[in-house]
């Protein structure tokens, strides 16, 4: 294992800077959830944008000491660095970032967001299969998709140090823990037969071993979990981070979980079920999750249901 130490924290809060949905009218505001209020010299100048992306701003607290921290970047080159000033956020807390895993719509608003930060040199955690190229969609041997190149250089460019973990690494003085590499463990979590990454001239299918989720540990109250696709799978993900940290109370499971579209929607009943069976105080399906995921999460856990928008904060205590 890496360094897997995870503190006890007094506050999660996630502020989602994008997602795929937003609802400006939802008037749903509680303990928990705050929605976007887009408003300038008290009139509603902006709508938060969504698109296919994600990235959200995390904060954790032990006593009067908040840390701040990046996960994920959005898609475009601008979303969720307009959705950070729409809201007014000053972004010059963040200590670290954090990334899921390297697809471009986690990836596009790097540039954008780090120069809001203002500082260079923080430290980038991601899994090194992050930097694979080519990778892309293979529906054919003629058709191919591709995936928009993310490098390491394009990360140093961008003002990041690039820390590379496979392995459980703790973050913000071990407030927040990345897993690394998620084992898979289920036996219907078997990944999406599209993706595929060239080495070497040899084309191979592509695991997205990249994939990997960060996980804190609220007092009295169990593990808050945040995904970015979960292409591990989310039952998978959730798993690994109650055997990594020896804690199995879940209070929330956050995240893109990747049931969208026909190669996954097979699978939607059986995740709901096992997602029930850990009983999470909270369950918040972002981003790829898809709607008919949604639905059936949403319909077989009522209670412990929260629907995410961009520009969402939760918070959880």
């Amino acid at each position: 294992m890496g360094n897997t130490a995870l503190k006890i924290v007094e506050k999660v809060e996630i502020l989602t800077l994008q997602d795929n949905y937003i609802e400006i009218t939802a008037m749903d505001s509680n303990a928990v959830v705050t929605r976007a209020a887009p408003l300038k010299d008290g009139e509603i100048k902006a709508s938060i944008l969504a698109e296919h992306g994600f990235s959200a701003l995390v904060k954790t607290t032990v006593g009067d000491k908040t840390r701040t921290m990046l996960f994920d970047f959005g898609f475009s080159e601008n979303g969720a660095a307009q959705n950070a000033q729409t809201l007014g956020l000053d972004l010059k807390d963040v200590e670290a970032v954090a990334l899921s895993h390297g697809h471009s719509d986690h990836t596009g608003g790097m540039v954008k967001l780090t120069a809001m930060i203002g500082r260079t040199g923080l430290p980038l955690v991601v899994h090194p299969a992050a930097f694979q190229s080519p990778r892309y969609l293979k529906f054919g041997e003629e058709f191919k998709i591709y995936f928009p190149k993310f490098t390491r250089d394009m990360v140093r460019e961008a003002g990041l140090s690039v820390i590379e973990a496979d392995l459980p690494y703790s973050m913000l003085d071990g407030n927040v823990l990345f897993l690394g590499g998620i084992p898979h463990t289920t036996d219907f979590e078997k990944g999406w037969p599209l993706p595929h990454y060239q080495k070497d001239g040899k084309e191979s299918w592509d695991p997205i071993e990249d994939d990997s989720s960060i996980v804190m540990n609220l007092k009295d109250k169990g593990l808050v979990i945040l995904s970015g696709c979960a292409h591990a799978g989310i039952v998978n993900t959730v798993r690994y981070a109650i055997e990594t940290t020896g804690i199995d109370r879940i209070h929330a499971i956050m995240g893109g979980f990747h049931l969208s579209g026909p190669f996954f929607e097979p699978l939607i009943d059986e995740t709901a079920r096992e997602l029930q069976k850990m009983h999470p105080t909270y369950v918040i399906p972002t981003h790829c999750t898809g709607r008919k995921a949604i639905m059936e999460i949403e319909k077989k856990m009522p209670e412990q249901f929260i629907l995410n928008m961009a520009g969402t904060k939760l918070t959880f205590t």
